[in-house]
């Protein structure tokens, strides 16, 4: 059957505006978000309803077409792109946009899967709750793609991953059956926690099409501190002091070299005076919707025993909201700040809270022996033990060869190292097809094994997202 005729087939599930198959605009989709690789469809599909999405599976399933869901495109391992075959399309959720609900007496937002993630954040705060899911890519990722890859960012130390938030979900199976579990529910221990699969699964198992999030208190009151690490700080037991002294009251523990920053402020109209230590700096902030807590006076106290201890230098404290927005922008344009030197081949790095600076120690020392003249601008949130230890690529180097370079042997070093701490290659960026063959060098054996019979069980056929995360089990594979 001709791709025109297919495309016919799948206009006449969609209206005129659910079908792409202008090549100049489906070359938008097929792209990954760090320009590493370039896919191929012969269309894009943007279905406006959870029964067009089933209906679109199923013709898909009848014509042995695959299927690669896409919400805002940002993954950073080309979870979100096709294949180079053109035997597979995309659907973007893009059009399913919707905020369904929002019940502030069980403190939760029923959304679309294609909602972007600041919308539903603002749709929150104007109810007066906290999503407190939080990252670089809020104005543009969604809430299908943020629960595909299990989405992280600035305030996990709190709150927790995009797991931790989802108390309902709505998705579309391999064969069009549409799983319906949008409940708001925080204890349900009637069988298996089906959403969970779909958590971290990339669209390998399912579409998902609705959510269920978790909110919180809207903060009302905050503290911002920058503050300036000695030379040796002792990253876990600073944040540790800081967890323990303010009550749990942490929702961010952000830590960055001196050359990140560097970075950053390069790239800022109004960079903020601040600057790092010898040992680089931390952005902590304490929050609270509490009017009768003192927060300032509390993390001066906290930070008064923090330099006693040696252990930082220096502390400011914002005294404005144009201060601490400031500060926040330092730490969110570190990565425009690598993008505009010629970019930086990535390492989202998860170690124990215990092995950081064991980490940093043995990486410091694995990159000093691959190349003298590598720079790395490394930062993160460590107060989950998440770094992106980034090594720059140089000026004269061509991005993608310098990467593949880096990526066939620095990385692997790297990898090793994290491993052999207890930590994994990849903290909230996914596996997608980038990643694809670490997870076969790093994955336990079974736990593998079990996850390709979850794909075949899902997924017989492979058409979800084939490629991407992990293959399905297969009779040969048993020894």
């Amino acid at each position: 059957m001709s791709y025109s005729v297919q495309i016919h087939a799948f206009r006449e599930l969609l209206d005129q505006t659910g079908v792409v198959d202008d090549p100049e605009r489906i070359a938008t989709y097929t792209t990954d978000q760090r320009q590493l690789f370039t896919g191929s469809t012969f269309a894009v599909l943007k279905p406006a309803t959870t029964k067009q999405v089933a209906d679109i599976v199923k013709l898909a399933a009848r014509l042995s077409i695959g299927v690669v869901p896409q919400g805002g495109n940002t993954s950073y391992c080309g979870g979100a792109t096709p294949d180079a075959s053109g035997r597979q399309i995309i659907v973007s959720l893009e059009r399913m946009d919707r905020i369904r609900e929002i019940d502030p007496l069980s403190m939760s937002i029923s959304v679309d899967a294609g909602a972007i993630l600041k919308n539903v954040q603002d749709a929150a705060a104007d109810a007066g709750l906290l999503l407190p899911l939080s990252l670089g890519a809020e104005g543009s990722c969604r809430i299908g793609g943020n629960i595909g890859t299990n989405a992280g960012g600035l305030s996990v130390v709190k709150y927790g991953m995009t797991r931790d938030l989802l108390l309902g979900i709505e998705a579309v199976l391999a064969d069009g059956t549409i799983v319906s579990d949008m409940r708001k529910l925080r204890k349900n221990n009637t069988g298996y926690d089906v959403k969970q699969c779909f958590v971290g699964s990339e669209g390998t198992l399912g579409i998902v099409t609705g959510a269920v999030l978790r909110l919180a208190p809207l903060p009302t009151r905050r503290t911002t501190a920058w503050l300036k690490l000695a030379a040796g700080a002792p990253l876990a037991e600073l944040l540790a002091l800081v967890r323990r002294e303010s009550a749990d009251l942490l929702t961010t523990f952000e830590f960055m070299t001196a050359r990140s920053i560097a970075l950053a402020t390069d790239a800022m109209t109004n960079p903020p005076s601040v600057g790092a230590g010898p040992g680089g700096a931390v952005l902590v902030e304490l929050a609270s919707s509490s009017n009768h807590l003192d927060l300032d006076g509390l993390i001066e106290g906290v930070l008064s025993e923090a330099v006693e201890s040696g252990w930082i230098e220096d502390a400011f404290l914002a005294q404005s909201g144009a201060q601490r927005a400031a500060m926040w922008e330092a730490r969110e344009t570190i990565p425009e700040g690598e993008k505009r030197c010629n970019g930086s081949v990535k390492h989202d790095i998860s170690v124990p809270l215990s092995a950081i600076q064991r980490f940093l120690d043995a990486a410091g020392s694995q990159v000093r022996a691959y190349g003298t003249n590598l720079e790395l601008s490394v930062y993160g949130h460590v107060g989950d033990g998440n770094l992106h230890y980034n090594v720059l690529v140089p000026s004269n180097a061509d991005r993608i060869e310098f990467t593949r370079e880096i990526e066939g042997g620095l990385s692997l070093q790297l990898y090793d190292t994290a491993a052999s701490l207890g930590g994994t290659f990849s903290a909230e960026h996914g596996v997608g097809r980038f990643k694809k063959h670490l997870l076969e060098r790093y994955g336990d054996a079974g736990r593998i094994a079990a996850m390709r019979r979850i794909k075949a069980a899902f997924d017989p056929a492979n058409i979800l997202n084939a490629g991407a995360v992990v293959r399905p089990f297969e009779p040969d594979d048993v020894d």
